[in-house]
């Protein structure tokens, strides 16, 4: 014990918020004991025994840091030394704007960056209660498929019930098994990102009459029934399956996942395609490609079979279908305060998705500011939460429930975005005096959203 505060941090889970974490704590100088119950008890939908494995998309999505909320984010987080981040920027993908990372690649760099780290202790096995009284710093990081146990009694000890919501997964399919005699090579509207050269998404066209039958086929398939305790619990809007997408009406999906715009058929450029397909690369290899946006309920029979009427899919190979499954996550407005410490108990912190935010670089940010705030609780500190200009920031006053403003706001999910930031006073003129207007005024607005953001994040990193 140092000045009555422990000088250990304790850490449950080591997915992405946790494994973020962990790598704050122990460059802090403060010692970290890290809890996973991987591979010795599986989860539903993790594969491995890795750390921070990624189990749904391989995409950190995009990467803009002048016009993007989520660009902004990355960036933060690079200036704050974050592990995820790094690994992420080492092991990225062609993706067009966006950051994709071959994942196996990915979650091996995190395990190896925290095995391998003198101040970080790895203790694998189950918590089934909330942590013993003699652990006096501890971050819950168990993600939205907390276990049954824990869980329980962290709404024993909260007095409040928690809220979830259903996530989906895409399938991943084999390159060598799709037709490219039909799908080509093509990022929207040619644009390079990362490691790209402006092909790096697999297009298949669908014409009209292929596009209705396929909806037809997505409303009317064998889909997984819920059990009773489940049917209320909402889907996240950000990533519906593709089925609820479809019955919400005939041209949704072509609004979505599938719209055709800034795509160009090579082998029949002039005929425009009534709806694409996308499917982005998923390991360094270039061997697996993964359903940009068909995340999925369908019985694995159903999805096999409707997928491959989608043209130049007609032999796919299945590495992987996809799924569903149901995140929870805790009412943090009402349980959390400003340092992110349960009220009521106050030795418990939390970060990631059992939070209340969605997304793997959310979850991972979230991870990175409790590290630091229990690292500094350890060295006798009370640090400041980043400045709400940042979206670190933004990210903090949405879990401590900042932005609800009345007696019946209702805490959901959340991904970052400018929306969560506050607003900036602008003149909205550009270098010649002329008004900026239209998206152009949007785009300007942005801009210096993020600029702000990356200037005034500098002070708290």
């Amino acid at each position: 014990m140092k000045n009555g505060k422990t000088n250990k941090v304790h850490i449950i889970g080591a997915g992405l918020a946790g494994s973020e974490a962990a790598w704050q704590v122990a460059q802090a100088g403060v010692s970290v004991v890290l809890h996973e119950m991987r591979p010795e008890v599986q989860t539903a939908v993790h594969q491995s025994g890795g750390f921070a494995e990624l189990v749904c998309s391989n995409s950190f999505r995009s990467d803009d840091a002048t016009g993007n909320a989520v660009g902004v984010l990355h960036e933060e987080m690079r200036r704050a030394n974050s592990l995820i981040m790094a690994c992420a920027d080492t092991h990225k993908l062609p993706a067009g704007g966006a950051l994709a990372v071959d994942r196996e690649l990915f979650s091996d760099a995190v395990s190896k960056a925290l095995h391998d780290h003198p101040l970080v202790t790895v203790e694998y096995g189950e918590i089934t209660g909330l942590p013993p009284s003699d652990w006096g710093n501890v971050i819950i990081a168990t993600g939205p498929l907390t276990t049954p146990a824990l869980a329980e009694a962290i709404l024993e000890a909260s007095g409040e019930d928690a809220l979830a919501f259903f996530d989906a997964i895409a399938p991943i399919i084999y390159k060598d098994s799709i037709d490219f005699d039909i799908a080509w090579m093509q990022s929207r509207y040619d644009k390079k990102g990362p490691g790209g050269d402006g092909a790096d998404y697999i297009n298949c066209p669908l014409d009209q009459e292929q596009y209705e039958t396929f909806i037809e086929a997505l409303v009317n398939s064998d889909q997984t029934e819920f059990r009773d305790w489940e049917k209320d619990t909402p889907y996240f809007e950000s990533c519906l399956p593709i089925e609820v997408m479809a019955e919400r009406g005939p041209q949704t999906l072509r609004w979505g996942p599938m719209k055709p715009v800034g795509l160009t058929n090579p082998h029949n450029p002039t005929v425009k395609a009534h709806a694409i397909v996308q499917l982005r690369q998923d390991n360094a290899l270039g061997t697996l490609y993964n359903m940009v946006g068909f995340q999925t309920k369908m019985k694995y029979g159903s999805q096999a079979e409707i997928f491959k009427t989608i043209p130049g899919l007609e032999n796919a190979v299945f590495a992987r279908l996809g799924g569903i499954h149901r995140n929870t996550f805790i009412n943090s407005p009402k349980l959390l305060n400003d340092q992110l410490q349960m009220t009521a108990r106050p030795n418990l912190r939390f970060a990631g998705q059992i939070m209340g935010v969605e997304g793997y670089v959310e979850s991972a940010a979230l991870g990175l500011i409790t590290g630091r705030m229990a690292a500094a609780q350890a060295q006798g500190n009370t640090p400041p939460a980043p400045p709400l200009t940042t979206a670190l920031g933004a990210l903090v006053h949405h879990v401590t429930g900042g932005y609800m403003t009345g007696p019946k706001a209702k805490f959901q999910p959340m991904n970052i975005n400018f929306g969560l930031f506050p607003p900036i006073e602008l003149d909205y003129k550009d270098e010649d005096g002329n008004r900026i207007r239209g998206k152009n005024k949007t785009r300007f607005r942005k801009s210096k959203l993020a600029e702000r953001a990356l200037r005034d994040v500098m002070g708290w990193v």
